[in-house]
């Protein structure tokens, strides 16, 4: 019985986060200002790394936790370089 309610709300999870990754897709591409594409990005790749969590739980591979969390690095050091980009006209100095 509760296998049966962890695999349903695992699909249930993996279509809630690919309807937000298609949401923050559409705002990256029609963001009306480039700050919206950045927070677009943001939110992107925070679904992107909740999809490989449970992608990873489904499998019950280390391998999705590993890509999960490199996303996560480069993901924030990327937001980081376009705020500043954004703020200042040159990411680095």
């Amino acid at each position: 019985m509760s296998m049966t309610i962890l695999t349903w709300s695992l699909m249930a999870a993996q279509f809630m986060l690919a309807i937000a990754m298609v949401c923050a897709c559409l705002r990256m591409f029609r963001g009306p200002r480039a700050q919206d594409r950045v927070l677009a990005m943001d939110s992107l790749y925070l679904n992107g790394m909740g999809l490989m969590l449970v992608f990873g739980i489904v499998s019950g591979s280390t391998l999705y936790f590993e890509a999960a969390l490199v996303i996560a690095l480069l993901g924030f050091v990327s937001t980081v370089a376009l705020a500043k980009f954004l703020m200042r006209g040159e990411a680095i100095e």
